[in-house]
């Protein structure tokens, strides 16, 4: 049974999928997780508190799925690296707010991952606090997707930033074929 917090989380995250952040009310995001409007602010202060922990959510699984591509997969560096491309453009293709992340074009229609400009009213748990620093950064988070390429051992580093920065332009205009063919053939 998920925590109220992961309710609360994907209810706004279902919620985004219909409207726009700007429409997304606070008092129903709390009635689809079966929980109190109270609950949600203590949980997470504020809608932008809300806003903030949803886009740290869906990095840290973007992240997670990078390292299970990389567990998951073996072969040559090269299959490695295509799997980390392929995850990449399927990530950003399922949800709005990886794509916005991985190539940093945020629309109006999408909640803010900016950090908070102090700390959120009667949120203060860890999980808060950490996505009241703010989500990562395109270029940051392609960091920490190069990090983890290294630290599997999964290829060079000039081979990590190729598959990677293919993968991002994929995202943006994808190409004939499939992105992992193109990461295999330039290494």
């Amino acid at each position: 049974m998920p925590t109220a917090r992961e309710a609360l989380l994907d209810a706004a995250c279902t919620s985004l999928a219909a409207r726009s952040w700007t429409a997304v009310r606070m008092v129903d995001v709390a009635a689809a997780a079966g929980v109190s409007r109270q609950t949600l602010y203590n949980e997470f202060g504020s809608k932008e508190g809300l806003a903030r922990a949803l886009v740290r959510r869906e990095a840290d699984g973007f992240l997670a799925g990078v390292d299970r591509v990389l567990a998951d997969r073996t072969g040559s560096d090269a299959d490695r690296l295509a799997g980390v491309a392929e995850w990449i453009v399927r990530a950003a293709r399922a949800s709005v707010l990886v794509r916005a992340l991985v190539t940093d074009c945020w629309s109006d229609r999408l909640p803010s991952g900016r950090p908070a400009r102090g700390p959120s009213a009667g949120a203060a748990g860890a999980a808060q606090r950490r996505a009241d620093a703010g989500a990562p950064g395109a270029a940051e988070l392609v960091e920490a997707v190069r990090a983890r390429v290294a630290a599997a051992g999964a290829g060079t580093p000039a081979a990590c930033e190729a598959a990677v920065r293919v993968a991002v332009s994929w995202v943006v205009a994808p190409g004939p074929g499939g992105v992992g063919e193109v990461v295999r053939g330039l290494l």
